[in-house]
């Protein structure tokens, strides 16, 4: 065990420097099983803080239509993890926040706010797929990666979570790790277009969530939301490239599902 802490210790020094010099960006010395196992924590943090995180229970016909979507998109040939990652899908019962997470190994959370702000299914679906490739590109271990000191790394490696597990799941209270740079961002966008394109719907339908924002006004909750998710123009400009590179899909009702869609918001609004 000592020889491999030692490994991990000279790996990691060389991923600081590489960092440091500005190349090999995404260097992850972290194993998938770590993504998995600090899932698991954060979720039962999550779990345990009802008054940030209130879980709509009892409300299972909203559960079973985010779960189908989720399933769509999981069965896309683009994903790496979908028999490692948990890939569980649950609905944060607040109005007010325009959002949605995904911690490392796939525990994914939409906020009711989300559900009733977009206008269609494609679109929702598209965000969840964004959040699903946040996990499938490691984009939070390859954080800690680049960002936390050599102990926390040996002890995360060496199975000592203990209080440092913790703190580090405790991040997840302030989305600590889940503020996304600009790069990592794009590289969600794309893969969520990959992701769609195996399924039935429009690909490119993220950017309807894009110019909703653009359009509205960004206070309180979306200020939230751009807290996490920065909405650089050139990300909207991204996925039209994506759509036109694809020979520009169109959109309509039949990859959309906005009737569908519009169905399940007078539900959830009104069973509430």
């Amino acid at each position: 065990m000592i020889k491999i802490i030692k490994n991990y210790i000279i790996i990691f020094s060389i991923s600081l420097f590489a960092v440091g010099c500005g190349t090999f960006k995404s260097i992850n010395i972290f194993p998938v099983s770590k993504d998995i196992e600090l899932g698991r924590q954060f979720d039962n943090e999550i779990r345990k803080n009802p008054k940030e995180y209130p879980i709509l229970k009892d409300r299972p016909d909203v559960k079973s239509y985010i779960d189908n979507i989720g399933k769509k998109i999981i069965a896309s040939p683009e994903i790496k993890y979908r028999n490692q990652f948990a890939y569980q899908f649950e609905v944060i019962d607040d109005d007010s926040t325009i959002n949605a997470f995904c911690t490392p190994g796939g525990y994914i959370y939409i906020y009711t706010g989300l559900l009733k702000y977009v206008d269609n299914e494609a679109t929702l679906a598209g965000v969840i797929a964004h959040e699903i490739a946040h996990a499938e590109q490691r984009h939070s271990t390859k954080k800690i990666t680049a960002q936390y000191g050599v102990q926390t790394i040996i002890n995360l490696l060496s199975g000592k979570l203990g209080e440092t597990g913790t703190q580090l799941a405790g991040v997840v209270g302030g989305l600590g790790l889940l503020k996304y740079s600009r790069t990592e961002e794009i590289e969600a966008d794309t893969y969520s277009f990959k992701y769609l394109q195996s399924t039935e719907y429009y690909p490119g339908a993220i950017k309807f969530f894009f110019e909703k924002i653009g359009d509205g006004n960004r206070g309180g909750a979306l200020e939230r939301l751009l807290s996490t998710h920065p909405l650089p123009k050139d990300r909207l400009d991204h996925i039209n490239k994506l759509l036109v590179e694809a020979n520009n899909p169109t959109a309509n009702e039949e990859n959309l599902f906005a009737e569908r869609y519009k169905e399940f918001k007078n539900t959830l609004m009104t069973k509430k």
